[in-house]
């Protein structure tokens, strides 16, 4: 799905702004480091902007800080989850803690969801 052009330029800006946990992913998720996958990072679909993106696996890997868990946010994430699953992408939702306490489990995680 073709994404319109507000998003595109949002998701160049997202790439030039991402948080560490961000980062530490993308550093491991890069050059098809992982299994030989593909990922795109701060990829826009539809209106959306995915965090990292496999389009072969159709996998979004979402990294969620704390902000996911407060007022309508979780709310506004499953109807984002439930849009994709629409288009037949996958989401794995994955806490930014776990990124910066286990890298090697949220790399186990991400490519069984791949699989």
């Amino acid at each position: 799905m073709e994404a319109p052009e507000y998003t595109r330029r949002r998701a160049r800006q997202l790439r030039r702004q991402m948080d560490l946990p961000e980062v530490l992913l993308w550093n491991r998720l890069r050059r098809r480091q992982l299994g030989g996958l593909h990922f795109r990072r701060q990829h826009p679909l539809g209106r959306y902007i995915l965090d990292f993106y496999c389009d072969a696996a159709k996998l979004a890997v979402e990294v969620d800080g704390y902000s996911h868990d407060v007022a309508d946010r979780p709310a506004r994430d499953q109807s984002r989850d439930r849009w994709l699953a629409s288009q037949g992408v996958t989401t794995l939702r994955i806490p930014a803690r776990d990124v910066l306490k286990s890298m090697d489990d949220v790399l186990a995680t991400i490519l069984a969801a791949a699989g």
